[in-house]
């Protein structure tokens, strides 16, 4: 809930509990929230209580208080008359100082962790930084990166952020609108398939509470604040290794990227030059869809021409025709375990390939 719902509501209490009249006012004087219509005391007065050193004034039917827990200097004014209302008008300000004592904490926290992602602290500043807004610099954590399949969902941040509530210790941010960050705190015993299980956890929250289909990547374990960057890095890097590589998936663990990571490293120029060897001339793009199908789903069946016939629904003659007439266009029989590696291998590269030259990398 924003800072000025979870004042209003406060504010909305204390009238209805106590039947008096509140009101803050930001640095401008202006109305930020309030339970009710009355005239302001005159700028002049508020002026002058500003520079006053006294934190509260009051007369016949107004009392003027100045929030301490605000680096915004609000003012809160409480309208009634009674014994009580000196009582009451203190009490409001230290709930309401807590508020935004609490509000600013966890926005330097949020702060804080979006600099230490960006690297943009030495090794003593994020340290000092990290006591004094009491976050342990020496635990197990790792990142949690979660960009969905429609554009800027806020309805999956909101969704995230109820997921971890509970976790006081685990932040949620974002740099950009690359996606949402997930900086988790892990038990000594959470190991690789638990994190694994909390991204697939999200991915299914997600599709059932947030009506929104998502990718989920996730870092190596860190051990300390300082190696965040790097694990942040790294669960980028899945992310757009997942996509690129292994489209049919929404989970992807940087420690789980296979040969997609070693493509994603190769110079262009050495991906162009083992393409070319493969196609000659020609490209993937010139192998018509239905020829790319079986050929994957033969792949994915371990070069098992029964049972690629049977998921098809394709004759086995039709299949050995297919790849006879392939290893005669490319020199490759991909029934066989090095062409079908090397075949493999191109049609990743050729992926990588297109994705380099669609986003200029």
């Amino acid at each position: 809930m924003k800072l000025q719902q979870t004042l209003q509501k406060s504010l909305d209490d204390w009238n209805r509990i106590s039947g008096l009249d509140f009101c803050i006012l930001d640095e401008n004087n202006q109305i930020y929230i309030t339970t009710c219509d009355r005239k302001l005391p005159s700028p002049e007065k508020l002026a002058q209580f500003r520079e006053d050193p006294a934190l509260c004034i009051s007369n016949r039917t107004c009392s003027l208080y100045k929030l301490n827990g605000s680096s915004d200097n609000m003012l809160l004014l409480v309208w009634g008359t009674g014994d009580s209302v000196p009582t009451i008008g203190e009490l409001a300000v230290c709930q309401i100082e807590s508020l935004l004592t609490a509000y600013a904490e966890k926005t330097d926290k949020n702060s804080f962790m979006q600099n230490l992602l960006l690297e943009r602290y030495s090794q003593v500043e994020a340290f000092n930084k990290a006591a004094r807004l009491r976050i342990a610099p020496s635990v197990r954590r790792a990142v949690f990166l979660v960009e969905t399949k429609q554009h800027k969902d806020e309805n999956a941040l909101a969704t995230i952020r109820n997921i971890f509530s509970a976790r006081t210790r685990d932040f949620i941010t974002a740099l950009d609108d690359s996606g949402i960050i997930v900086v988790r705190e892990l038990q000594s015993t959470e190991s690789y398939e638990e994190l694994e299980g909390i991204a697939c956890m999200l991915v299914d929250m997600l599709n059932t509470e947030a009506m929104t289909s998502a990718w989920v990547s996730y870092s190596n374990v860190a051990d300390d604040i300082m190696e965040l960057s790097d694990a942040y890095k790294e669960a980028r890097t899945a992310l757009e290794v997942g996509k690129i590589f292994y489209a049919d998936k929404n989970v992807f663990g940087y420690n789980r990227l296979g040969i997609g990571r070693l493509i994603y490293q190769l110079p262009t120029q050495v991906c162009d030059m083992f393409v070319n060897e493969i196609f000659g001339e020609e490209s993937l793009d010139s192998i018509d869809d239905e020829t790319l199908n079986i050929i994957r789903t033969f792949f994915e069946n371990n070069l098992n021409l029964s049972e690629t016939s049977r998921q098809l629904y394709v004759h086995r003659n039709t299949l050995v025709y297919r790849f006879e007439k392939l290893q005669k266009r490319f020199g490759l029989d991909v029934r066989t375990f090095e062409d079908a590696l090397a075949f493999k291998l191109a049609m990743m590269v050729s992926d990588y390939l297109k994705y380099s030259r669609n986003h200029g990398k």
